[in-house]
């Protein structure tokens, strides 16, 4: 009972961290978003008229400015405008003072990146009982939260912002080294890294290079190699790749096939992948042993 009463009481901390850190994911997509569109405009890239009145919606407040604004009116929102999920639920999905929709991106995110929270401590695969499983559980709840703004970002807008993919990979060194030091810094584990490296990264980058950009982008690339760094295990990598193009098999298949979807469409695969990284390294080591089990079997 006592066990139960601990495990309730971490799952509700987490949920109340994690949507904080949804809301600051979502606010964080948007400023995102705000800067990638000034950087086009000032390099002379392409930008669109729909583009233009994002901007302008967007930088109603300066882009140095943390405070977050209302796209619709540019009203700076107060503290208890932020609050997680209850104030979105308060004000029926509104904003408090144009009173024009705000969407369903802000608790979506929070929600979500709450109940992954959740999910990621009671299927954690490592011990909890030392500071390195702990710290290595920390490191992935750190990263899930970027990995829930290119999600977004990549679906909404096709790119991995570097702002938030390097960052990445910084907390997958970290991880993987916590992994080395766990292993005793073990030639095996070294060399595990490694190829978990070279299949989600090397090989998007042969890919890359093989079809001059056109197939991937680069995006991908460095964001394999943070998936591999936080996964840390070469089975884990390989199982993170085939889920990834499972589950874009299964969405995209049927709309490609009813020609609702053109074969030379983008597609952004981001997305595919952190799903390919959550599932794998949270779940991977029985969905290895139950297909090792299946194989024998036959």
């Amino acid at each position: 009972m006592i066990v139960l009463m601990d495990t309730l009481a971490i799952c509700f901390g987490l949920a109340l961290v994690g949507m904080t850190l949804g809301s600051f994911a979502g606010a964080t997509v948007w400023r995102l978003r705000a800067r990638q569109l000034k950087f086009d405009a000032k390099h002379g890239e392409k930008v669109t008229v729909a583009e233009k009145k994002e901007v302008a919606k967007l930088q109603k407040k300066p882009l140095h400015s943390d405070r977050s604004v209302c796209l619709h009116c540019g009203h700076e929102l107060a503290w208890y405008d932020l609050l997680p999920l209850v104030s979105w639920l308060q004000l029926g999905g509104k904003c408090r003072y144009c009173h024009k929709p705000i969407g369903w991106l802000e608790p979506a995110l929070e929600l979500g990146v709450a109940a992954f929270f959740i999910v990621s401590y009671l299927a954690w695969p490592l011990a909890l009982a030392g500071p390195i499983g702990v710290a290595q559980l920390a490191l992935w709840l750190v990263a899930s939260v970027g990995m829930a703004i290119l999600i977004v970002y990549d679906a909404k807008w096709f790119l991995l912002p570097n702002s938030v993919v390097f960052p990445l990979i910084g907390l997958g060194a970290a991880y993987s080294l916590l992994e080395l030091v766990g292993a005793h810094f073990a030639a095996t584990t070294a060399v595990s890294i490694f190829a978990a490296c070279m299949v989600l990264s090397g090989l998007y980058y042969l890919i890359y290079v093989f079809s001059q950009g056109q197939w991937v982008g680069f995006g991908d690339i460095k964001l394999g190699l943070a998936l591999a760094l936080l996964l840390a295990d070469w089975r884990l990598a390989v199982l993170a790749l085939f889920l990834a193009n499972l589950i874009g098999t299964v969405l995209f298949m049927p709309a490609l096939l009813s020609g609702k979807l053109k074969s030379q469409a983008h597609i952004p695969f981001g997305p595919l992948l952190i799903a390919g990284w959550a599932i794998a390294g949270l779940f991977g080591e029985h969905i290895i042993q139950w297909y090792m089990s299946l194989t024998l079997s036959l």
